[in-house]
């Protein structure tokens, strides 16, 4: 069943989400939990195709003094070159933390079906919080579902640890 984005806006919370989504966003945490022991802010995501993960990120900022090296660009650019193809349609992007405006754009660009997040970003986020740019109607592509507080306690729980720790480090 096809659902469009304008819709599943509108009724995100009404969403059940199925097992699987669990199952993947779990994945992505891993990916969250290798950026925080990195020293990088513990966001992480998967890409996943016909049950397959085709791509993984996590934030790589600081390492690499990039700015762009958020986990979505650097997984979405993993199943690029997985696929051989910039179009990722038919793909679902896990990701803990709801995308930022470079992200989201990106997602659009990559043409990607399905997103589902974590915990909503109140400063960044793009898709909900402050910007709903994955169905826009201006855009050319719009994201046909996007499902919103899978494992959201725990995707908050390694940011609001992360950041306790780094406050504790800098004595603040």
């Amino acid at each position: 069943m096809e659902r469009r984005l304008f819709s599943a806006i509108s009724n995100m919370s009404k969403y059940s989400y199925e097992s699987k989504d669990e199952k993947y966003m779990r994945e992505a945490l891993k990916e969250a939990e290798k950026a925080a022991k990195k020293g990088e802010v513990p966001i992480g995501a998967v890409i996943v195709k016909e049950g397959k993960v085709i791509g993984r990120g996590h934030n790589l900022r600081e390492t690499k003094n990039d700015p762009t090296a958020h986990a979505e660009i650097i997984a979405i650019r993993q199943a690029a070159k997985k696929l051989k193809n910039w179009r990722l349609s038919g793909c679902t992007l896990y990701v803990t933390v709801e995308p930022c405006p470079m992200c989201a754009g990106a997602i659009v660009l990559s043409r990607i079906e399905r997103v589902v997040y974590g915990a909503e970003d109140n400063k960044a986020g793009a898709v909900k919080s402050l910007y709903s740019l994955l169905s826009d109607e201006r855009l050319n592509h719009r994201v046909s579902e996007i499902i919103s507080g899978v494992e959201k306690e725990r995707s908050t729980e390694i940011l609001k640890d992360f950041f306790q720790k780094l406050r504790q480090a800098n004595n603040y």
